[in-house]
């Protein structure tokens, strides 16, 4: 399995010097796609109705639970990154951690999975775990994962959305009590004109 991660890994990997614009396309998708999270439960908390907002705060206990996970997996299991070991081209700066499973794709993709689970925001979970592929591609690209790292990021990010639906009773009515106060002592001016909604 190490050999076919390495083979796989060097054949993704770009070369010494790669083309401009395909460094910048990379780029884009290691270190900038995530920000698409943000911005649709951002967008999403202010302008949707109570079911949306639950359903964001379920897709976002299932990102958090998904880092957490990794985090465990990186404290039992420490796995080199291609760089540790001399491996491959780096074109972007990473902290010298263990690379297995990769953050970004499981955030990336427990959300998008977490809004999979439900009728109403499933083009956005879609749209989110399209997204991932080339994030994943990028991040191996750049030389910070090995393409077993992606596998292990869509295994976590399986794991933690059925997680965070199966036990939303437990944590999801307080969450969104709390949610909702803090909403509203910071957008209570701009719930009074209209632009976010209660």
């Amino acid at each position: 399995m190490k050999d076919l991660n390495h083979a796989l890994f060097l054949w993704l990997n770009a070369p010494e010097h790669p083309t401009t614009l395909l460094l910048a396309i990379a780029t884009f998708f290691a270190e900038y796609a995530i920000w698409a999270l943000p911005v649709i439960i951002g967008f999403g908390w202010l302008r949707g109705s109570e079911h949306t907002r639950k359903v964001l705060l379920e897709a976002t206990a299932s990102g958090l639970a998904g880092l957490l996970i990794n985090q465990i997996i990186g404290l039992v299991w420490q796995h080199p990154r291609p760089f540790m070991i001399g491996l491959g081209h780096t074109l972007i700066p990473h902290a010298a951690d263990s690379s297995f499973p990769s953050d970004h794709l499981t955030l990336l993709w427990a959300v998008a999975f977490s809004f999979l689970m439900h009728r109403s925001p499933r083009m956005a979970g879609l749209a989110l775990a399209l997204l991932g592929l080339p994030v994943a591609w990028a991040r191996i690209y750049l030389g910070v994962h090995f393409p077993l790292d992606m596998v292990g990021a869509a295994l976590v990010a399986g794991l933690s959305a059925w997680l965070a639906f199966r036990e939303m009773r437990v944590y999801l009515p307080a969450t969104y009590s709390l949610a909702l106060s803090v909403h509203r002592v910071l957008f209570g001016k701009l719930i009074q004109i209209g632009w976010v909604r209660k």
